[in-house]
């Protein structure tokens, strides 16, 4: 029996009687196939059997980080699990180190994936600078492949024919990425036999975490911010109320009644995401078309009322000379807080060279407050960020917790705080209630 790789599925040739139900027989090509991921699945069954899958590489690779004790037992997990499976850690719980271990005991060649350029360049000079070499990266303008190598999520998808057998171990970075459309193709098409997902937030609302479990070996070890609390800052969040103006507070209620009154005429339930999507799709027609643009201006409104950029100026000046990070839903009030204030703005439109600028005068001290719409909710890291400010934001578990990991880095003597500025009288007290679910801390109203 022989086992060959092509276009992210495996070719058995001269195959025994006894096959699995995954291995299919293609008549196009006159032989018996299987997906990629099943390599590992294929090896272990048929351990004499040739393999022209991978190129018999080893690498050796030495780094003299000291884990802490949970980073080595999610390790010796993963490791007992046929070295797979997924790690959820909070945001600034040390998952790259954990990558690193994994990486440093495989010995072998290995992919790291992340959904951002910004993550994918971090891990790449973090990578060299551990081990000592020169590391691949693919995606960004380059191809540079070697045998530990860096990239997109996207790059990773449209080369997957080509490296889906070029890495044994897939370590995937914000590994909740991968359940999404054509990301999960990655998952089945890659051969890698060993793959570790990183993440801090596994569960999705959709549901679609479970798709992984298959593909990525399931969760094999988690803990939250409650018992990490000795490895990470002190914290507390602060919700600030404010009040609408009289015309504000007036053209809210009147959006938001014509929202909600389209909701009771068609007796639509709002208790998710998949609800919304419900809706949504009921728009159409020009009174669902109105209920639309209503929901947008009520949103709008309480996101931006004119009392919020007060109430930033006031936390800034309270925390003056510290490092503030300041968050929005969408760029309109990103851009407004920045203008207000002078302060850069980082947003899906900052070109690539212009973020990484900003990124580097925020960490050399030369600017102390950024402002972001959600781009820096995950996947960049900025460690001596102490303070938050969620300006607006989502009912999001997920995004919250990116949010808060952003500031709960360790430093000396330092207390982090995480300001929420929501308008009394609409729905942002429901979604502040809704984001925080699971987190550790009392919630002080100033």
């Amino acid at each position: 029996m022989k086992i060959l790789y092509k276009s992210g599925r495996l070719i058995i040739n001269d195959p025994p009687d006894d096959l699995p139900s995954y291995v299919v027989y293609d008549q196009r090509i006159g032989a018996y196939v299987a997906e990629g991921f099943r390599y590992a699945d294929l090896m272990a069954k048929y351990p004499e059997a040739e393999d022209e899958v991978f190129s018999k590489v080893t690498i050796n690779l030495n780094h003299g980080e000291k884990l802490r004790m949970y980073q080595k037992k999610a390790v010796d997990l993963w490791m007992s699990n046929r070295s797979s499976g997924v790690v959820v850690l909070p945001t600034a719980a040390g998952k790259t180190h954990v990558g690193f271990e994994a990486i440093a005991r495989m010995q072998t060649t290995s992919l790291v994936l992340a959904p951002t350029i910004e993550l994918v360049q971090q891990w790449r000079s973090r990578l060299s600078r551990t081990f000592g070499i020169e590391v691949g990266q693919i995606g960004g303008g380059e191809r540079d492949i070697r045998d530990i190598s860096v990239s997109t999520y996207d790059s990773a998808y449209l080369m997957a024919e080509k490296l889906g057998n070029r890495f044994r171990l897939l370590l995937a970075d914000e590994v909740h990425h991968m359940a999404s459309g054509h990301y999960l193709d990655i998952a089945r098409m890659y051969a890698s036999p060993y793959r570790m997902g990183l993440t801090a937030t596994f569960e999705r609302v959709d549901m679609l975490h479970e798709q992984l479990d298959q593909y990525m070996g399931g969760k094999i070890f988690e803990l939250g911010y409650e018992e990490l609390s000795e490895y990470l800052s002190d914290y507390e969040i602060v919700r600030i109320p404010v009040e609408l103006e009289p015309e504000e507070e007036e053209e809210y209620n009147r959006n938001r009644e014509i929202f909600l009154s389209y909701l009771r005429r068609h007796r639509l339930t709002m208790k998710g995401p998949w609800d919304f999507e419900k809706f949504i799709m009921s728009s159409w027609n020009p009174e669902g078309r109105e209920a639309l643009i209503a929901w947008r201006k009520a949103r709008e409104i309480a996101f931006n009322a004119r009392v919020k950029v007060d109430t930033v100026r006031y936390v800034l000046n309270k925390h003056r000379g510290e490092k503030t990070i300041i968050f929005s839903e969408d760029t309109s009030s990103a851009y407004l807080v920045s203008r207000e204030f002078l302060i850069p703005c980082i947003t899906y439109l900052t070109p690539g060279r212009e973020r990484k600028a900003y990124l580097e005068m925020f960490r050399n001290g030369e600017v102390t407050a950024l402002a972001s719409s959600r781009v820096l909710d995950e996947g960049v890291d900025v460690p001596d960020a102490s303070v938050g400010i969620i300006l607006s934001g989502s009912g999001s578990n997920r995004q919250f917790k990116q949010r808060l990991g952003r500031i709960l880095r360790p430093g000396e003597n330092k207390r982090a705080i995480m300001y929420e500025i929501v308008a009394k009288g609409t729905s942002e007290y429901g979604t502040s209630r809704r984001r925080r679910k699971g987190v550790p801390s009392s919630v002080n109203d100033s």
